[in-house]
């Protein structure tokens, strides 16, 4: 065992002392400044091969792609050869790249500042005179970034190779494969490598009449886009849907204009984060669409809002709800949206006509009947006198004065005038008669008895007026309140109408971004 490693060591000290040996008689007249030819006339075929190892960032704002590459340049050098034999059969040797000459290609489409990234390594030379320079290198390109489908887009980014100096009749280019090698490839989070495909291009610049060819490799990627789908796009789309919720809430909590406000606010927040890392450039990404769409709506929604609550809050000074739109929104519109009153069903039909004799309604806190009677019955000189009111909305209200000389009144007193209200009927009201009646809870008319020490024909006409603005201000407020009423229903309608509209729009909006992604 030991001889056979002394042999072996013997060995190796004689390639070593070989090694030296040639590589001073390759260098003794060598030079690297000059294109390694025999004739000037002839020209340098450079192979080139790339080999992707890894996608370090894309930085779409700058417009710059950083790869890690491994560039591999194999040329003949005519000074650069030996015959084996004379070196104990040494075939290779691997010496320091900066000893022989070394064609100037570059990336053309550089983007580094420094122009560093390159590293200096030995190179392999053949007994032949081949020689075969790997080199790694992070490189920095310029990419044109399209980001109009961001963030389901694919980006193409160029490499182009080729010689800074030597035109196509001193050096030419060559692939060693139709497109990268992408077989020591680290898989990248961001960005999936579809291909690498490799051209030859020969191309004559305005400068020179001599061709220039290089190479150009062509980066194929696609966005991985579910970290952007479960981040931007998800929540956007239920911010989207919110917003049309707005128009669903009571005008009287006063809360749907916030609502809406804070829907935009928060959309606005997203909107920033895209146009942080987007190129500031006339494409707009698809999900900025979809945000600028979004806010859009919203921003319509919220001023429809107002102009629906200055519907529902419209006061006491509203005109009539016009017929129109008596017709088409509180009629039909309201059926559409499932918008009915109080105790009406889908099934029931809308009338608009006016209450019935005998019904009740709200007046003062208290419930009295729609319809009333007022009869003036007085004594006067001796014959009878009456006067009737006509009512607009209730044609049921009469004023009668009638003399009863020396009859009794029905409140009970004899002398002087008698002044009877009659009202609608109300279950379990009472009846007062003045100071001195009594309570009978069983009537079905319930009547308040005036007495006046006075006579018909003096005091007539001021219980007359003063009856009738006491009915006239009753029918103004109940008429007030109907109007109201309609007009917060043609605003409830209209808030149900504008919800199930923007649910249908933001709806369509979220099919059409999916199926840009499809």
């Amino acid at each position: 065992f030991r001889t056979v490693v002394l042999l072996v060591n013997i060995c190796l000290c004689a390639q070593g002392r070989y090694a030296f040996k040639l590589l001073n008689d390759l260098f003794v007249n060598y030079t690297s400044a000059l294109r390694p030819v025999e004739d000037t006339d002839n020209i340098i075929n450079v192979t080139l091969q790339i080999t992707l190892a890894q996608i370090i960032d894309m930085d779409e704002r700058n417009q710059i792609l950083t790869t890690y590459l491994w560039i591999r340049q194999v040329w003949f050098d005519a000074y650069l050869t030996w015959n084996k034999t004379d070196y104990d059969g040494l075939d290779t040797i691997r010496i320091p790249s900066s000893y022989v000459w070394r064609p100037d290609i570059v990336l053309y489409n550089n983007a580094d500042d420094q122009f560093s990234s390159s590293m200096e390594t030995n190179v392999v030379i053949r007994h032949d005179g081949q020689i075969m320079w790997d080199q790694p290198a992070i490189t920095k390109t310029s990419c044109k970034v399209d980001v109009s489908y961001f963030p389901f887009d694919s980006q193409q980014c160029h490499l182009t190779f080729g010689s800074w100096t030597h035109n196509g009749n001193q050096m030419d280019l060559h692939n060693a494969l139709d497109s990268a090698d992408l077989a020591d490839f680290v898989e990248n989070v961001e960005w999936e490598v579809r291909g690498m495909p490799a051209k030859k291009n020969i191309i004559l610049y305005g400068c020179c009449s001599e061709p220039y060819p290089d190479i150009t490799y062509t980066l194929h990627l696609k966005r991985r886009a579910s970290f952007y789908i479960f981040n931007l796009l998800i929540p956007c789309m239920m911010i989207s849907f919110l917003a049309p919720l707005g128009f669903y809430l009571p005008a009287d909590s006063g809360e749907k204009v916030s609502l809406g406000v804070t829907v935009l606010l928060a959309l606005t927040v997203f909107q920033l984060l895209v146009a942080e890392s987007m190129p500031p450039s006339e494409n707009v990404p698809l999900i900025g669409k979809y945000y600028i769409a979004t806010m859009t709506m919203i921003t319509a929604s919220t001023a429809l809002t107002i102009f629906i609550m200055n519907i529902h809050h419209c006061g006491p000074e509203a005109q009539p709800v016009p017929a129109w739109a008596r017709r088409f929104i509180l009629h039909y519109l309201a059926r559409i949206c499932f918008v009915y009153d109080m105790g009406e069903s889908c099934l029931s039909v809308y009338t608009d006509k006016p209450a019935q004799n005998g019904s009740n309604c709200t007046l003062n806190g208290q419930a009295v009947g729609e319809d009333f009677a007022l009869r003036v019955r007085g004594v006067s000189a001796g014959e009878e006198c009456s006067q009737n009111i006509k009512d607009p909305l209730n044609e049921d209200i009469s004023l009668t004065l009638s003399s009863r000389q020396g009859k009794k009144c029905h409140t009970g007193r004899i002398d002087g005038t008698c002044v009877g209200m009659d009202h609608g009927e109300v279950a379990g009201a009472t009846v007062e008669r003045g100071s001195g009646s009594r309570a009978t809870g069983k009537e079905s008319v319930m009547k308040r008895e005036i007495h006046v020490e006075s006579k018909c024909l003096f005091h007539q006409q001021n219980i007359l007026r003063n009856i009738e603005y006491i009915a006239n201000f009753y029918h103004e407020q109940k008429a007030t309140q109907r109007r109201n009423g309609e007009w917060r229903k043609v605003a409830k309608v209209m808030d149900r109408f504008f919800m199930w509209i923007f649910f249908i729009m933001v709806f369509f909006m979220s099919l059409l971004i999916i199926g840009k992604a499809v």
